[in-house]
Parts: C-alpha cells; structure tokens; sequence
C-alpha cells in the first residue's frame, strides 16, 4: 500500500473544488490526458470519467468510478487501466490550520497489478503520489479562490 502527504497552501474547499471538476482530472494526474465525463454526475458515487493515459507513443483508454464521496473530505476512486487492472485511490482532504492536508492511499485491486503487487511496486506509485501531489498543489494553488475567500 502506498500513502503519502502533502500540505497544500489554500483551503479545503478550494482543493474539493478541483477534484470535484472531472474536466481539472488531467491536470493533477499523472500521465493523464483528455479526461471527460463518462456516467452521472462527478462525483457523485457511481459517476466515471474517461481519459487517456499516455507515455511517449503509447496510450490506453482508462475510466475512474467514484465508489465513496464525502465532500468535502473524502473521495476514493477505482480507477481502471484496462488490461492492467485497477486500482482503489483514496483521498483525504481535512484542515490544517488555515490550509489543506491532502493524504493519498493507494493500492492495485484487481488484474495484473493486482497480482504482481510488492514493495518495488508501492516505490514507484510514491513516486508518482509525489508528483500527483505536486501537480494537484499548483493546479489549487493557482486556481481562482471559492467565494469565502474573496478579499
């Protein structure tokens, strides 16, 4: 299991804001493009979007389904790679002090990943939570404020 941290400079309701825009998907996961709206209304449970993972040449077609959304502190995921299986993606958002602590679990449920899940594998998604993090930190960081926070 892979979980890592990251304090984000402006409010819980700010970073929610952007993970509850399917359209911001890509710009705070990693190796994702083109996301859109697949089913209902995200993110709501139930609801999905679709993307497209990309590395140099290749790419494959991914979905993510809200399985639990508790705004505006918890959303968990089951995002699905195809023919590399999926994954359960936890997020947690709660305050600290005057910003945002966002923590992140991550796991291979199902498939390959699922079966060939270890240590070496739990490095690489650290890996990529940290630049995950990162992203998601200048996406809500750079992002026009809610409306309470408006001076």
């Amino acid at each position: 299991m892979a979980v890592r941290h990251r304090l984000i400079r402006s409010t819980v309701d700010d970073v929610w804001a952007v993970l509850a825009d399917s359209t911001r998907y890509g710009d705070w996961v990693v190796g994702t493009s083109e996301s859109r709206p697949e089913d209902g209304v995200w993110p709501r449970v139930g609801s999905s979007i679709a993307y497209t993972v990309r590395l140099g040449r290749w790419s494959v077609a991914g979905s993510t389904v809200v399985r639990r959304c508790e705004a505006p502190g918890v959303l968990e995921l089951e995002a699905d790679s195809g023919r590399l299986g999926t994954a359960r993606i936890a997020l947690e958002i709660r305050p600290w002090g005057e910003y945002a602590l966002v923590t992140i679990d991550e796991h291979p449920l199902r498939g390959p990943a699922g079966k060939l899940h270890n240590t070496v594998v739990d490095a690489l998604i650290q890996l990529r939570h940290r630049s995950m993090l990162a992203r998601l930190a200048d996406t809500v960081e750079k992002a026009p404020k809610t409306a309470h926070q408006a001076v």
